[in-house]
């Protein structure tokens, strides 16, 4: 298939904002483009996704293909954190529907079909070299096609850009706008996958892989020395990440952070025996720098950055896949007005720009209590967290409870004039004993 040479919606990056901008727009009848560097499928973290998702994914009209692939259901969360453990159940909180462990290369790629489904062109092995400005009505993308025996340079004009780029963040890299948030809260991620790995349960007990479809599983987090850790078990393997400040493992080659990567996994309590019977597949180690950042640029009256590609917070919470739902519908409906009245599109991409700002301020302060200062506006997150539905705010607050990263959002919550009420009536109940913790 030709790329066009125009359109009414350019979007770089076929991930979960990308792809869910698309089918936004292209259901609203919009002629939109998508190029994707990638082959999809294509190969990413394992992820743990909270209930929030289903409201978004009901708008796009994909649930009952998400409920059809049949990903694991997760029914809460443990976390071992300095010594205390906590549990949270989804259904405690009013939830009907559990939040899922997917396999990103399978559930990015149903999302990328779906908006196909819905008329979006897409175009794989397509990569974004450049967007020139000078004419602030149709931005021109400049591309390179990869599909073919050669490379084949070309361009596409579009009414209104959409960077979905991921963390490679293309716009905030070409405005110089990327910024990399305080030495001290500076993280990088190394994930694997095992085999035959044990899972925790909502009974607080571990449980052999055959047991996954008798015993709901839930997301396991733990504090270490470095950082902290997720397990979160698959249909066919678990990965096991680490968070760790980015001088833990500073100038280590590829080969040292295996080792490094291996011996933590062996070593600490809990998940070492989680991962007692557990074999790790070779190869599947994996390394990103630069975990938390953001762009002091996001948007303009013709372009719009969403998901990673504007901000990246350390996902403690399961927020990136729901940031990135929540950030392409922001720019879907503010790109939908501003070609009902142009003359207004500058207003619309300010509004979008607040509130994704506000989210990504929400995340940052809950996960890494850094408000105040490296992008976050406090007083938006006030904002949000009194006007958000009591089920997701106690949600949120509850979480809040669990680690000892969040008295900065905790602070906020009482500026807000939320947390009184919270604390009086949560259903948050004393931290679990060590001896109710059986893995």
């Amino acid at each position: 298939m030709t790329i066009p040479k125009h359109c009414d919606v350019l979007i770089i990056g076929g991930g979960p904002a990308g792809s869910s901008a698309a089918t936004f727009l292209a259901q609203a009848g919009f002629k939109v483009v998508v190029l994707e560097k990638s082959t999809f499928p294509r190969n990413q973290v394992g992820e743990s996704l909270i209930p929030h998702i289903w409201k978004f994914t009901d708008a796009l009209g994909v649930s009952e293909k998400l409920k059809n692939e049949g990903f694991i259901a997760k029914s809460g969360g443990i976390t071992a954190w300095n010594g205390k453990f906590s549990q949270i159940l989804f259904s405690d909180y009013g939830y009907t529907r559990p939040g899922l462990h997917v396999e990103r290369d399978i559930f990015d790629n149903l999302l990328l079909e779906h908006s196909k489904q819905n008329g979006a062109q897409v175009f794989h092995e397509v990569t974004v070299k450049k967007v020139d400005f000078a004419n602030s009505q149709n931005p021109l993308v400049e591309f390179i096609d990869k599909r073919g025996a050669e490379n084949h340079y070309g361009e596409i004009r579009c009414s209104y850009l959409i960077d979905a780029s991921g963390h490679s963040s293309f716009l905030a890299n070409q405005f110089e706008s990327r910024e990399t948030i305080s030495h001290e809260y500076n993280f990088l991620s190394l994930w694997g996958y095992f085999k035959n790995s044990r899972f925790p349960g909502v009974d607080r007990h571990s449980h052999a892989i055959e047991q996954l479809n008798t015993v709901k599983p839930v997301t396991f987090v733990m504090s270490f020395q470095h950082g902290w850790i997720w397990h979160i078990v698959l249909r066919e393997k678990t990965s096991v990440g680490l968070v760790v400040r980015a001088n833990s493992v500073k100038g280590m080659n590829k080969q040292q952070r295996e080792v490094f990567f291996q011996q933590v996994c062996a070593s600490e309590p809990y998940l070492s025996e989680l991962l007692a019977p557990a074999t790790f597949i070779e190869g599947s180690l994996q390394h990103r720098p630069d975990y938390s950042y953001y762009s002091k640029q996001i948007s303009g009256e013709n372009y719009y950055c969403i998901g990673d590609a504007a901000a990246f917070v350390d996902p403690i919470f399961s927020h990136g896949v729901q940031n990135a739902f929540y950030n392409a519908s922001l720019a879907s409906l503010a790109i939908k007005e501003s070609f009902k009245n142009p003359a207004n599109r500058a207003r619309y991409s300010k509004l979008c720009a607040s509130r994704m700002q506000q989210f990504y301020g929400f995340s940052r302060a809950l996960s890494l209590g850094d408000f105040g200062c490296n992008g976050v506006n406090r007083d938006l997150v006030k904002s949000l967290m009194k006007s958000m539905p009591l089920m997701e705010l106690e949600l949120m607050l509850v979480a809040a409870q669990m680690t000892d990263r969040s008295d900065n959002f905790k602070q906020l919550a009482k500026e807000a004039g939320v947390w009184e009420g919270f604390t009086a009536q949560s259903r948050v109940g004393e931290p679990l004993g060590i001896e109710t913790l059986n893995f």
